[in-house]
């Protein structure tokens, strides 16, 4: 649809993702500008309907970066409300429950001085803060297409609304915008399809190595205020899944009887019969975990994947006209388990380098001066001291934590060697070489259906526009994703968006796009990386309120 005629709207910079990286570095920009007395236009775009509706987080929350960012946020209402007074690390096995003690955990699980929150809230409040300095910020906009001229950046286009299933112009069409940017920063989180794009089309990962994800899921409940313990955290290890397999569960207790609960799988798992969803449920039995939650009521639900890979599976970080920031490089702090505090840094550290290049009269080269002030921040530091944390947990749990703890303990993350990642979707073994997995059938208190979950999840989509999920040959799910791994997309799936048909004329692949909630996990996991994940009409999805 290249002949459509477009509109066209130009800035000095453009943000694609309202998330705490694209609008930290808004904010960050406004700033600097002002302070150089420079006037700098700046616009944001955000695929949710309103800012802060996509995002999904834990989250325990390192103020760190915010205080650089908006040093009087307390005092300007930031929704950091409930701060951690107590951790508890757990190793599970299926009945028993074993504490390690605080002083023995690494530097990188404490928790003191860090905040509970409702990451959707703390971003919905950057946005007014962003808004509050003069940067447009438009929801409902998607990032769909690069606007590439004379091999450079220069903006985005936003996507066509109206279009129907077989990508024809509606009755209610509109096209998508063209927004020119001097440079164009993206945030648009874990697995952005433009980040995606960019990395291919710029080479931006030769030297280092694949970048490595585990998917997230989660449940906000209210309990009983007997059973409230505002601000304590809770993060487990071992059950429900095995020793060979990473997994990991975590309970943040926040004011007015909330209780955060969720579990993340690494997505370098084997066995393709595992079910990240089922196993999430399958957690919340436990006899240490249920007693959070037992008598509560489950208000909200949603998934998404997180980068792990840390310091070696960064990508270049620039290229000409603009940036990767956030999730979008893969900043997240795994061994912390936190991502706010790399986001917010990283944004800032993008929009210095750019506010910088704008002032000298410059456009659309390539941003040198943000990945040097990396290399020099307290980021790099800290994700420096981590890197192994994701490497030794391959190596099973009990060996990877030993190796993990030592290292952390003994040298501070201080050591001559950096350890490997390998792309997770390499690692499935056939079906008929592994174990099947019997998960027990959902009781409707504790633990629940797929479907029953999307609904908390208020995802929708309008049925009559492209499929987002785009399959390069129909015939693979099929000829190899069933025929040697029975199918794993149903299973890693945390929304039930891919379903075997089973038919008279043979099985076939049916895709319930309405359903998805937008996490990226099968254009990751995909074993032959066929599915490549897109963004739908602009504010479709989930609606998380808070979460």
């Amino acid at each position: 649809m290249s002949d459509i005629e477009r509109e066209s709207m130009e800035f000095d910079l453009l943000v694609v993702g309202a998330g705490p990286a694209g609008l930290a570095a808004a904010i960050r920009a406004k700033q600097q500008a002002a302070q150089a007395g420079i006037e700098l236009s700046v616009c944001v775009i955000e695929k949710a309907a309103e800012v802060g509706a996509h995002i999904l987080s834990g989250a325990v929350m390192d103020p760190r970066a915010l205080t650089e960012l908006l040093p009087d946020w307390a005092s300007q209402g930031a929704p950091l409300d409930t701060p951690v007074t107590e951790d508890r690390m757990l190793f599970l096995s299926e009945t028993g429950a074993r504490a390690v003690p605080h002083a023995l955990l690494p530097q990188s699980f404490h928790n003191d001085g860090n905040y509970i929150v409702r990451l959707g809230h703390v971003v919905k409040w950057l946005g007014e803060q962003a808004e509050a300095l003069g940067v447009d910020v438009f929801a409902g906009f998607t990032g769909a297409q690069l606007l590439i001229e004379d091999g450079k950046v220069a903006g985005v286009i936003t996507g066509d609304m109206g279009l129907t299933r077989d990508g024809e112009q509606g009755p209610n069409f509109q096209p998508g915008m063209a927004l020119r940017a001097k440079y164009t920063l993206f945030a648009e989180g874990c697995r952005g399809h433009l980040g995606k794009a960019l990395e291919q089309r710029f080479n931006l990962r030769e030297g280092v190595d694949p970048q490595t994800y585990g998917l997230g899921l989660k449940e906000l409940w209210e309990v009983p205020a007997a059973q409230s313990q505002p601000g304590l955290v809770v993060h487990t290890a071992g059950w429900p899944v095995d020793n060979a397999t990473y997994g990991g569960g975590f309970i943040y207790h926040l004011k007015g009887n909330l209780v955060a609960i969720g579990y993340v799988v690494g997505l370098n798992y084997s066995n393709p019969h595992l079910s990240p969803f089922d196993e999430f449920q399958r957690y919340k039995t436990h006899p240490a975990i249920r007693t959070h939650i037992e008598g509560g009521q489950r208000l909200s639900y949603g998934a998404r994947a997180i980068t792990a890979g840390g310091l070696q599976s960064l990508p270049k970080l620039v290229f000409p006209g603009g940036a990767l920031i956030g999730d979008d490089a893969g900043f997240l702090n795994a061994a912390r388990i936190k991502g706010s505090h790399a986001a917010i840094k990283s944004g800032m550290l993008a929009a210095d380098a750019a506010v910088e290049a704008i002032a000298a009269g410059r456009a659309q080269d390539a941003l040198a001066a943000y990945p040097e002030k990396f290399r020099i921040s307290w980021l790099r530091d800290e994700l420096y001291r981590t890197r192994n944390f994701k490497p030794y947990m391959k190596k099973g749990l009990w060996l990877g934590a030993f190796l993990y703890g030592a290292e952390q303990l003994l040298f501070k993350g201080a050591v001559p060697w950096t350890l490997r990642n390998t792309a997770d979707h390499t690692s499935l073994q056939p079906a008929a070489s592994c174990t099947p997995i019997d998960y027990p059938k959902p009781d409707g208190m504790l633990t629940f259906d797929r479907l029953s979950s999307v609904f908390l999840s208020s995802t929708n989509h309008e049925e009559d526009q492209p499929c987002h999920l785009r399959l390069a040959d129909a015939g693979v799910p099929i000829t190899v994703n069933l025929a040697a791994y029975d199918a794993p997309e149903q299973r890693y799936c945390p929304a039930g968006v891919y379903e075997i048909v089973r038919e008279q004329t043979g099985p076939r692949l049916q895709i319930n796009a309405q359903n998805c909630v937008h996490c990226k996990t099968c254009d990751i996991k995909d074993p032959t990386q066929n599915i490549t994940w897109v963004t739908p009409q602009g504010g479709e999805g989930p609606i998380y309120n808070g979460m």
